[in-house]
């Protein structure tokens, strides 16, 4: 999967969630909007996508309040005083914990802060499982007189084994 593949298919995914591309773009690079494909291509000259990976509005569209999310902790040490008065050294083993919380995303922009490859750890949370619109935006010409956009089209998923195979083409 290229770069361009899979920043296409995040914004697609934090668009799903109410995520404004256009708006966040136009605002935070000052660059006049044409489309879609080329705005993702935009964001993938120069390392541009680091701007949309980290905004705040991204995030937290991309990954919804209340989502599910499964974290490591790490491994702990401290000291603590015993009953009979000695101090102890106690130390704690790593251990995964699962936890719903409303502020997610914020878990997820520090984690993605320290990552050696952020699209890398980006990769992990798609949904290609689920239907994502991959077109480009509704251009201003699309737009009908009465202010109303057409329907999309649903995305087609492959027919065998579903998301094996879409998982199988993203690594």
């Amino acid at each position: 999967m290229t770069r361009f593949e899979l920043l296409h298919l995040l914004v697609a995914q934090a668009r799903a969630n109410g995520f404004e591309f256009r708006k966040w773009y136009i605002s935070k690079l000052g660059l006049p909007w044409e489309t879609t494909r080329q705005a993702v291509d935009t964001l993938c000259a120069e390392r541009r996508y680091y701007a949309l990976l980290f905004s705040h509005e991204f995030a937290s569209n991309f990954w919804k309040a209340g989502e599910r999310i499964t974290f490591q902790v790490p491994t702990q040490s401290f000291t603590r005083r015993k009953k009979d008065g000695t101090i102890a050294t106690v130390v704690r083993k790593a251990y995964t914990r699962r936890s719903t919380r409303d502020d997610a995303w914020r878990y997820h922009l520090r984690e993605l802060a320290i990552a050696e490859e952020p699209l890398r750890y980006m990769r992990k949370y798609l949904r290609v499982d689920e239907d994502l619109e991959l077109e480009d935006d509704l251009s201003d010409s699309a737009i009908a007189a009465d202010g109303t956009a057409p329907r999309p089209q649903p995305f087609e998923r492959p027919e065998a084994a579903g998301l094996a195979i879409v998982r199988n083409r993203l690594t």
